[in-house]
């Protein structure tokens, strides 16, 4: 518990730095830095793999297929899901309903994992779900109040795509957890590799996109706008392979190593540590503290996990 725990504090560490990079890089568009933080990642991964030759080697085509499909949902969909919403609702509605993962994953995770994992009691778990919905709430104050303003029909069209991506941030560590504790002989960090490298080529093909919607004055990249690099190549190049070695690489080895200590219910809940490091970047690079509203949410989000880990699993009939 206390190693997995750990584990997946390290991950929320590195994968707050994402929601950093946007605002460092503000006048790059979101799909170039998604397709660049995956490109860097798939080229990290090239020297990587020398050191997990022989755990690469064993992976079977299945394993390599299962990467592939963990890579193009949990990556590239969410990511494109994810800035698609954000051009047509904004901010607000969005984080509003990516901030409900915690929830969702415990919920979804509870039932079907209870042989494997064991079931936590609902009555107990309730709690701590409760506690981290209402700090998400009060993080999110400001932009629950915003929701009341704006084009109805965008609004609408950003909730349901920003769903997909919650979607698929919800299938994609449910999904990595059953690899990974159906492999409990296989290297973690191998895994991670292997995601990203099969990442490398989706990102390649993201970038050929990218150069076809400029040349057709499609959306997403404006035609003044000087590809592949931008208007500042060394912080671009820099950023992105900070984010994609630590953020990527670092970050989903630590979520495979946590994933494979804990429940998926209780490390489904532990993502809430992505949230608490963005708001921590987020504040620190403003230079300024939180509201009130928002430290009292901060404190019940930092509480809710508290209770979540107190909850142990029961085992339940046909539990090996």
């Amino acid at each position: 518990m206390f190693s997995g725990t750990t584990f997946a504090l390290a991950a929320g560490l590195m994968w707050g730095l994402v929601f950093v990079a946007p605002l460092m890089l503000p006048e790059y568009p979101p799909a170039l830095l998604a397709v660049g933080r995956y490109l860097a990642f798939g080229l990290l991964c090239l020297p990587l793999a020398l050191l997990d030759r022989a755990d690469l080697r064993a992976l079977k085509p299945a394993d390599w297929w299962e990467a592939a499909k963990l890579s193009a949902v949990g990556n590239f969909l969410y990511y494109l899901a994810l800035a698609a919403a954000i051009q047509r609702a904004g901010n607000p509605l969005v984080s509003v309903i990516i901030g409900t993962l915690p929830v969702v994953i415990a919920i979804s995770s509870n039932r079907r994992n209870a042989v494997r994992d064991g079931r936590l009691p609902w009555a107990r778990l309730a709690p701590s779900l409760a506690l981290i919905g209402l700090g998400i709430a009060c993080v999110n104050q400001t932009e629950l109040g915003a929701l009341a303003a704006g084009d109805t029909r965008r609004y609408a069209e950003g909730a349901a795509i920003a769903l997909l991506a919650l979607a698929c941030w919800t299938w994609y560590p449910i999904r990595n957890a059953d690899w990974l504790r159906a492999h409990p002989d296989r290297n973690p960090r191998a895994w991670a590799t292997a995601q990203g490298l099969v990442t490398l080529p989706m990102a390649v093909i993201g970038l050929a996109a990218l150069w076809a919607l400029q040349c057709i004055g499609g959306p997403g990249i404006g035609a003044d706008f000087s590809l592949p690099l931008g208007p500042r190549p060394l912080e671009f190049i820099g950023l992105m392979l900070a984010v994609g070695l630590f953020s990527s690489w670092a970050g989903t080895l630590c979520w495979n190593e946590a994933s494979q200590r804990l429940p998926t219910t209780l490390v489904g809940q532990l993502i809430v540590f992505e949230t608490l490091s963005a708001l921590a970047y987020g504040y620190g690079l403003r230079g300024a503290l939180p509201a009130g509203l928002a430290l009292l949410g901060i404190g019940l989000l930092v509480a809710g996990v508290v209770w979540a880990l107190r909850v142990k699993p029961v085992a339940v009939e046909g539990a090996h």
